[in-house]
C-alpha cells in the first residue's frame, strides 16, 4: 500500500509538471483522490477480504462531529499562536490582495487540501495501514509504524527531504495516529489535516495572498508546537476512557 501511494503521488506530479499552477493543483487534487481511494478499496476487498468498516471511515453523518473537533483542535490553539507571534513582534503579516480574495482562496484551498492530502493520506496511512498494523501489534506500535511509513512516503515523493521536514512529517503522522487510536476512526485526523494544511498553504507560496516576515517562527510556534500539543491534550482528555495503547484490534470476520 505504501508503494502504491508513492506511485500515485509521483504519477500525478509527473502528469501535471513541476511548476505550480492553481488549475493544475485542482486537477491534481481530483486525480489523487480518484486514484488513491480505489487503491484502498481494491486492497481492502480483494487482498485483505475484510469489511470496509475496519478502515475507520464511517459516513459523514456519523463522523461530522469528530471532523469538526479535529479542525477546532488545530484552529483555536493556532489562532492563539498567531496572536502571540504577532503581539511579541516575532512575525509580521501583510495582505497582498483584497480581503475578499483571501476568503475565496481559503475556501478553494479547503476543498483542494481535502482531496489532495487529507482524505487520501488519512485513508491510506491512518485508515488502511494503521488498522492492518493494529490487528497484529499493540496500538502504540501501530501508530509509530504508520508514522514511519508516512515519513518515508514524504521522503520518496519529495515532500520531506530535509531533517526539519522529516521531523515534521513524523510528528504530524504520530499525532494523527494517536487521534485514530483515541477516537476509533479517521474523521478527527481528516479535520486536523485540513485545518493545518489549508492555513499552511494560505500563508505560503501556494496561497500567494500574504507576505510573511518570520515565516519559520510562525510555522514552528503557531502552526506546530502550540496546536500539536494542545490538540493532543484535548483529544486525550475527551477520549481517555477509550485509550488502550497495549490493545490489539480485533479484525472482523472475512
Amino acid at each position: 500500500m505504501s508503494a502504491g501511494a508513492v506511485l500515485v503521488w509521483l504519477s500525478v506530479r509527473a502528469l501535471l509538471g513541476g511548476d505550480y499552477d492553481r488549475g493544475a493543483h485542482a486537477v491534481g487534487a481530483v486525480l489523487t483522490t480518484v486514484l488513491a481511494v480505489p487503491l484502498v478499496v481494491v486492497a481492502r476487498r480483494l487482498l485483505d477480504r475484510r469489511p470496509w468498516a475496519g478502515l475507520g471511515l464511517p459516513s459523514l453523518r456519523e463522523g461530522w462531529r469528530r471532523l469538526l473537533l479535529g479542525m477546532v483542535c488545530w484552529l483555536v490553539p493556532a489562532g492563539v499562536g498567531f496572536v502571540l507571534c504577532l503581539g511579541l513582534g516575532w512575525v509580521e503579516i501583510s495582505v497582498r490582495t483584497s480581503v475578499g480574495d483571501v476568503w475565496r482562496v481559503a475556501a478553494l484551498l479547503v476543498v483542494l487540501v481535502f482531496l489532495k492530502e487529507a482524505l487520501p493520506e488519512e485513508l491510506i496511512f491512518r485508515g488502511y495501514l494503521q488498522r492492518n498494523l493494529a490487528t497484529r501489534l499493540p496500538a502504540w506500535q501501530a501508530a509509530v509504524g504508520q508514522a514511519v511509513l508516512f515519513t518515508l512516503f514524504g521522503f520518496l515523493v519529495g515532500a520531506a527531504r530535509s531533517v526539519d521536514r522529516l521531523a515534521l512529517f513524523f510528528v504530524f503522522a504520530l499525532l494523527l495516529g494517536a487521534f485514530r487510536t483515541a477516537t476509533g476512526d479517521i474523521w478527527a485526523g481528516i479535520g486536523f489535516h485540513v485545518a493545518f494544511q489549508t492555513v499552511a498553504q494560505l500563508f505560503g507560496d501556494v496561497g500567494a495572498v500574504f507576505d510573511v516576515v518570520g515565516s519559520d517562527i510562525l510555522g514552528v510556534v503557531a502552526m506546530g508546537a502550540i496546536p500539536f500539543s494542545v490538540s493532543w491534550i484535548v483529544v486525550r482528555h475527551l477520549y481517555r476512557h477509550h485509550l488502550d495503547w497495549r490493545a490489539v484490534a480485533p479484525e472482523p470476520a472475512r
